[in-house]
């Protein structure tokens, strides 16, 4: 049996890999994603039950303790947190995750120190990567919920020589590391790294804004995953590294599909301060940096243009998750197919605050999903829409990006709603987006605009339907 004990750990670990495989396949669509879901958690189960008959595991209670803990807190967390907090819900378990590994880094140095063994260079190499992708991922994270959060101000927050103390941050980390690979032993020398490491995730984080937020909680997912690894190569766990492996390259892969659907380098996201909100883009109906005018209509009007259209392209925004009007979009969805109306929902790529964060919100309202549309997809189909339905999106549906070669956001892929016959802004004012620049399509001959906010102008367009 105890031979037999070791083979089968790592059997097991291999089937579990199997199923983290299998699962992330599964996440690629929404309609298996739950599945997906399921077979990981699977994979996961299967992973932690066979350390935990690994000989070197040795208390049990404690093990066991930490799992009912983790387990109501997450359960507690699963029902309570709104679908709109959810990114704020990935920046936390993300800074967790970073958290959690550079604590096993940390753990085993202290234990190489007590034991007065020599500490291999191997391991020392994995621990001091360790602690710096795990200790930039905590704290990166954690100010990443803070901005999300409106805790802090999600603008850019920049000082000067601010790229030279950033240097000189990195070089202190090098130094003290080439340090402890001569003397491995030196504790105060180690904890000062760790705390390099974590001011480290605070200026990186700092001058990024809430437009580039997409993007930064996907980086900062994928190396959650890489500290993970970086965590396994630790403790020599082949379950560890591999998981870890698989979550910082998916989240490299889907990092880079962020940039890309904004035209963008992952250089530029990290280093250029772009995204800051504008403080000229006013918040009043009708106030805006122009001397362009708008047309708005009431919910009668707009009802009557819905319900008499036969093609109908809802496309929703971050304005739509702070209202949390998903469930009312999905209402006025089913009445206008019972008046024959063809619905269709387009995402954009970077709508919202995290990747997919517009498909979670409608997926919570049961839309149907051979609805959805990405926007590769739907923009050919926008032409031939008789009205584009725009609910509370703004940078991703701006025509600038597609024309004006002085706009901060030129190059960006976006929806081309402003190519429908008729297009309809559900939004509370004329503010700018998140990329501090106007929208030239409130000022199209095609659009009109119906200002509110996203869940009371939807019902109201709901009740008005209702009555066409």
């Amino acid at each position: 049996m105890s031979d037999f004990l070791p083979t089968g750990i790592q059997l097991t670990y291999l089937v579990a890999a199997s199923l983290f495989i299998l699962g992330l396949k599964k996440l690629g669509s929404p309609a298996t994603a739950r599945n997906g879901n399921v077979i990981a958690a699977v994979g996961m189960l299967l992973a932690i039950v066979a350390t935990m008959l690994d000989q070197h595991v040795l208390n049990y209670e404690m093990i066991l303790l930490g799992l009912a803990i983790g387990s109501a807190i997450g359960a507690i967390a699963a029902y309570k947190v709104q679908m709109t907090e959810m990114p704020q819900m990935v920046g936390l378990l993300n800074g967790l995750g970073g958290a959690a590994s550079a604590l096993v880094a940390v753990a085993e140095f202290w234990r190489l120190l007590d034991s007065s063994q020599p500490i291999p260079l191997d391991v020392n190499i994995s621990m001091l990567l360790d602690v710096l992708i795990g200790g930039v991922t905590f704290t990166g994270s954690f100010l990443a919920f803070a901005k999300l959060q409106g805790l802090i101000s999600g603008s850019p927050i920049t000082f000067p020589f601010q790229q030279p103390f950033n240097l000189l941050l990195l070089g202190a980390y090098l130094a003290g590391s080439a340090y402890l690979i001569v003397t491995p032993d030196s504790l105060p020398i180690f904890l000062a790294v760790v705390a390099v490491s974590l001011v480290l995730g605070v200026m990186f984080v700092i001058p990024i804004g809430g437009g580039d937020m997409p993007v930064v909680i996907s980086l900062l997912n994928s190396l959650s995953g890489i500290a993970a690894a970086a965590a396994g190569f630790v403790v020599m766990n082949n379950m560890l590294i591999i998981a870890g492996a698989l979550v910082g390259a998916s989240g490299i892969i889907l990092t880079e599909i962020m940039c890309k659907a904004m035209n963008r380098s992952l250089f530029s996201v990290l280093f250029s301060a772009f995204g800051s909100v504008s403080a000229t883009g006013g918040g009043a109906a009708g106030s805006s940096t122009t001397d362009q005018s708008v047309r708005s209509i009431d919910p009668e009007e707009g009802a009557m243009m819905l319900g008499y259209a036969r093609s109908v392209v809802i496309v929703p925004g971050y304005g739509m998750a702070v209202a949390q009007a998903q469930h009312s979009v999905r209402e006025l969805a089913d009445q206008l197919e019972r008046m024959g109306v063809d619905v269709k929902y387009a995402i954009h790529p970077v709508a919202g605050r995290m990747p997919g964060h517009m498909n979670v919100l409608l997926a919570e309202a049961n839309v149907p999903y051979t609805q959805l549309y990405d926007m590769d997809d739907i923009n050919p189909q926008l032409e031939q829409a008789d009205v584009a339905l725009v609910i509370g999106a703004n940078d991703v549906v701006n025509p600038a990006a597609r024309s004006d070669t002085n706009s901060p956001i030129y190059g960006m892929p976006i929806l081309e709603v402003d190519k429908a016959k008729h297009t309809i802004v559900i939004k509370r004012g004329m503010s700018a987006g998140f990329a501090g620049v106007d929208n030239e399509l409130f000022y199209k001959d095609k659009t009109t605009m119906l200002f509110g906010s996203a869940k009371d102008m939807v019902a109201k367009l709901v009740s008005e339907v209702k009555q066409l």
